[in-house]
């Protein structure tokens, strides 16, 4: 069966690229981590700004999303996952909420970093992922976010941020997949997926074959 009429869209960060282990290791390269918090992006997040460095976190987005992105590994099954609408007949874009330089510290190309990411990764292989940079679109805003996601006709999207799927503005008849590796409650009204192999599941169905 083909699934030619597919058009997924994906988002970048912490969906195809894995933060968790690079935030926690820059965090204690730093001295700011105390022992004991968990290897995730949130975990690290939620700690420094507890004990009052939201500075230093906005300071640790830029070196991991620039010089250190290459630490970075894809989230596990993603190149199978775009193998498969390949194969499929489905199409795919990226679409990401990303500025094009940092918040603090000093002045480096995020867009740029994030390209060669996906050099990196293997991923811009359009014959066996059906991605290209041409397909590869960073946005200064969530709500520009939102309108790139309409323009391109994407049929389904991929995010880990659950608000951004339920906000209003989010494009009508688009179908919203929460991708929720961790622990994270499931939200009403909004398919979670664990795994890209879930994905997969909810995207393709019986298609991939």
């Amino acid at each position: 069966m083909r699934a030619a009429g597919l058009h997924v869209g994906l988002d970048f960060d912490n969906t195809l690229a894995c933060y968790d282990d690079l935030f926690h290791r820059l965090a204690r390269e730093r001295g700011l981590l105390p022992d004991g918090v968990p290897r995730s992006k949130r975990a690290v997040r939620e700690a420094l700004c507890a004990r009052g460095l939201e500075d230093a976190w906005t300071e640790l987005q830029g070196v991991a999303y620039a010089e250190r992105l290459l630490e970075a590994p894809p989230s596990a099954g993603v190149s199978e996952f775009l193998a498969a609408l390949r194969r499929a007949g489905a199409r795919v874009c990226v679409i990401s909420h990303k500025t094009r330089f940092p918040a603090r510290g000093p002045r480096r190309d995020l867009h740029a970093a994030a390209r060669r990411w996906l050099a990196h990764a293997e991923l811009l292989e359009p014959e066996r992922t059906g991605l290209s940079l041409e397909r590869v679109f960073f946005e200064p805003s969530a709500a520009a976010k939102r309108v790139r996601i309409a323009e391109r006709g994407c049929t389904h999207f991929v995010d880990d941020l659950p608000e951004f799927l339920l906000a209003p503005d989010f494009p009508a008849g688009v179908a919203r997949i929460h991708f929720s590796p961790g622990s994270s409650p499931p939200r009403p009204g909004l398919p979670t997926a664990r795994s890209f192999a879930e994905i997969a599941g909810l995207v393709l169905g019986g298609a991939d074959r």
